[in-house]
């Protein structure tokens, strides 16, 4: 099964799970430029549970689009778990989603340091009901490979955090 039929197949369990809870999400996204919302919106359908994406590359559109603070950029920089949560909750204040999850991250090949290097991926995922999880991963590979593994880890963390919240609820 190819990297594309693999990531639908999850994006359709996602919104299975959204819909039967009558949910939506929308999503925030640096790195990976859009590719989670092309995976969701390829999902016939989707329109019932996907709410809207942002694509924000530059650290103006994270600000401008998401209303992250210039000081969490300042203090953490882009790719920071600080960051990711902020895009993450501006996501959802900017939206009418019930979850949303953010990713911002060092795809490569170049922009990687000491502290960040290539590879470094920080997400979040918010609801609405209350809370704002935030992690850091470190992929390996190319730029693509960086990139389909954010995607990939940043659905499955979304159906991870709904089918909890059902479970507590």
């Amino acid at each position: 099964m190819d990297v594309m039929h693999e990531l639908e197949k999850l994006a359709e369990c996602l919104g299975n799970r959204l819909l039967e809870r009558g949910a939506s999400v929308a999503v925030a996204e640096s790195c990976t430029g859009g590719w989670v919302a092309q995976t969701l919106t390829a999902i016939a359908g989707s329109s019932a549970w996907f709410d809207r994406g942002f694509v924000t590359y530059s650290n103006a559109a994270k600000c401008d689009m998401l209303g992250v603070p210039e000081t969490t950029l300042a203090r953490h920089g882009a790719v920071s778990e600080a960051t990711a949560r902020a895009m993450a909750q501006g996501a959802l204040g900017h939206s009418v989603a019930d979850w949303t999850l953010a990713i911002t991250g060092i795809a490569g090949p170049s922009g990687g340091s000491p502290d960040k290097p290539v590879g470094t991926v920080c997400f979040a995922w918010a609801s609405r009901d209350g809370g704002c999880e935030a992690q850091t991963r470190l992929f390996s590979g190319d730029r693509a490979a960086v990139r389909e593994q954010s995607v990939r880890h940043a659905l499955d963390g979304l159906l991870a955090r709904i089918e909890a919240a059902t479970e507590t609820a």
